[in-house]
């Protein structure tokens, strides 16, 4: 059974960081591109990060850009974003998501491209 689970959620100071992680099973993890989405209360979901198959491509939102680090490990079929310098403004639900592809360059940044969606993981950004 394929399964995303997200961890490293929390509740942190504005200029704190965290580290998520999204561990997968249940399929070939270097067969799949994944991607890092959030959703604020009363918005859409945006995606923010994706990283390909290979982790040879990694995109990110202007929002997040400089702050936010994605990066993989195969091997260990897991997937983090390191987050620093937050910001009130990230407070969101933040999912893992992938999309399966072997294509070696593809970054899904679109929700509609998605093939599977983790649970979620909260991030309160608060003083």
């Amino acid at each position: 059974q394929l399964q995303l689970v997200e961890s490293g959620g929390g509740l942190v100071q504005p200029g704190g960081s965290l580290r998520l992680s999204c561990a997968a099973s249940g399929f070939t993890f270097d067969s799949v591109a994944i991607g890092w989405f959030r959703q604020a209360p009363g918005k859409e979901r945006e995606g923010i990060s994706c990283i390909s198959n290979s982790g040879g491509r990694t995109n990110y939102a202007d929002s997040v850009k400089g702050r936010f680090t994605i990066s993989r490990d195969n091997a260990k079929n897991t997937v983090f974003l390191q987050m620093n310098s937050l910001k009130p403004e990230d407070t969101a639900i933040y999912y893992c998501a992938a999309r399966r592809t072997f294509a070696s360059g593809y970054c899904p940044t679109a929700a509609l491209t998605i093939d599977y969606w983790g649970q979620g993981t909260q991030v309160t950004v608060s003083s």
